[in-house]
């Protein structure tokens, strides 16, 4: 089939270069001429793995095509879909939903046929009903048909999500939108993918739905995490014992320093504006955001207390600033709370991440960026696991320790034991167990004697 994204950013890039993948014949339309200058010459202006190769195939194969032009692709098409940006509307949380009308406003006047508009973006639940609304009014004709398609793909594993997916989500009000559907997602039918037909607003309810749940369940296994640490329990095994129940499922119940990206935080706040404005308030959602922010700032204060009670002038060297690993996404990454406390408390920081420095030095102009977790570790007070990334698992704890000037682990993210840790002379906190309790670095002499005995 012939089809247009509508938009070159994550969900439309991946999207198209999978459906070329497929088949179709995809083309990729953004307004900013120099993403499209670089798509052209094979450069990704994101990182996602895999995507570089499969989009360069089909480049070369002749299905997938990038361009600024939007009324040419559109007149052809069979499907158009629209995946541009709707952050958080400034001052008020609600989704910003401009760029999808322009991209509507734009679409309807280039189009000719029988075409199905497929909003792609995450939009509020009646989104739909405007994007018609707007086409009619520009063509004064019904010979077109609007559709909904929220994506569920997850950063740094989106080409494994678009390809075997949980389900697909598709929301239509009439019989050709739902044909042309099935036909663009036909070659999924050989994986038994699960295909769901909804009404329009249920399909766009669903996708804000499925990100307010997990988020929630994400606050409250961090919740959990510190009445862990209260208790002398360990969240790992509490995770462990919850996720074996089929009723709740493994995913999303790992402790850390809060959730963040692009979706979570912003979709979470235009769930609870939307059922405000409907009078149907979500009040555990609404707890969800206001825990999700304070817990942030409260890892900043976990590293000061484990680093002595007192940064001011001391470095502490952060490894990962990403949201999350196996992406250069910087939106809403929790390092962005930790380091702007680290910073009011005095402290200067130094940064490691394997993706993410380009996208982090337009954020910070005062935090020191190194090529290595063990250039930016030398003569740190404290060391800060902040993002999961697989280089980060086995690193050369002996080197570290004599780079630093304090050998203090704080782990939030649980990728080490406190074993593993204290055996090489380090004072080490994680997250949800007795040694999640925040140490102070006057228990390192206690630590240093455990270490000498066990030689």
């Amino acid at each position: 089939m012939r089809l247009v994204m509508i938009g070159s950013g994550y969900v439309g890039l991946v999207t198209g270069a999978c459906l070329a993948d497929f088949g179709h014949t995809v083309t990729c339309v953004d307004k900013d001429a120099a993403r499209i200058d670089r798509l052209r010459r094979g450069e990704m202006p994101i990182y996602e793995p895999g995507l570089e190769g499969i989009a360069a195939q089909n480049v070369r194969d002749g299905r997938l095509s990038f361009t600024t032009d939007l009324t040419g692709p559109v007149k052809e098409a069979d499907a158009v879909f629209i995946a541009v940006g709707t952050p958080s509307r400034r001052g008020d949380g609600h989704a910003d939903l401009s760029y999808v009308y322009h991209a509507t406003r734009e679409i309807a006047r280039a189009l000719q046929g029988n075409t199905v508009v497929v909003t792609k973006s995450t939009v509020p639940v009646g989104t739909g009903d405007e994007v018609e609304r707007i086409i009619r009014d520009e063509r004064q004709s019904r010979d077109f048909s609007v559709a909904s398609n929220p994506e569920f793909l997850r950063e740094g594993s989106a080409i494994q999500d678009f390809k075997h997916p949980d389900r697909i989500v598709i929301g239509v009000e009439d019989e050709h939108a739902r044909a042309v559907m099935e036909e663009i997602y036909r070659p999924l039918f050989l994986n038994k993918s699960p295909i769901l037909f909804t009404a329009r607003r249920s399909a766009e309810l669903i996708k804000y739905a499925s990100n307010a749940f997990l988020a929630m369940k994400v606050t409250f296994i961090n919740e959990i995490a510190d009445l862990c640490e209260k208790v002398d329990a360990n969240v790992q095994d509490v995770a462990l014992g919850l996720g074996a129940d089929n009723r709740i499922g493994s995913k999303f119940l790992h402790a850390g320093p809060g959730f963040g990206g692009s979706c979570f935080p912003k979709d979470t706040m235009a769930l609870v504006k939307t059922a405000q404005d409907y009078d149907s308030p979500l009040r555990l959602i609404e707890t969800t955001i206001a825990v999700n922010d304070s817990r942030k700032r409260a890892m900043a204060r976990r590293i000061i207390q484990a680093a002595g009670g007192n940064v001011r002038g001391k470095k502490i060297a952060i490894f990962g600033l990403t949201f999350k690993p196996n992406t250069d996404d910087m939106r809403e990454a929790p390092s962005i709370s930790v380091i702007q406390a680290l910073q009011d408390a005095g402290a200067r920081v130094s940064a490691y991440d394997p993706k993410g420095m380009e996208q982090a030095r337009a954020l910070w102009t005062d935090v020191a960026f190194h090529a290595s977790p063990y250039e930016a570790a030398e003569n740190a007070s404290a060391i800060c696991i902040l993002t999961e990334w697989e280089q980060f698992r086995a690193l050369d704890l002996q080197r570290l320790e004599k780079l630093v000037a304090q050998p203090v682990l704080v782990d939030l993210r649980n990728i080490y034991s406190e074993e593993d840790v204290t055996r090489f002379g380090f004072v080490y906190s994680g997250i949800g167990s007795r040694s999640g309790a925040p140490m102070h670095i006057a228990d390192l002499a206690a630590a240093r004697e455990r270490l000498v005995e066990a030689v």
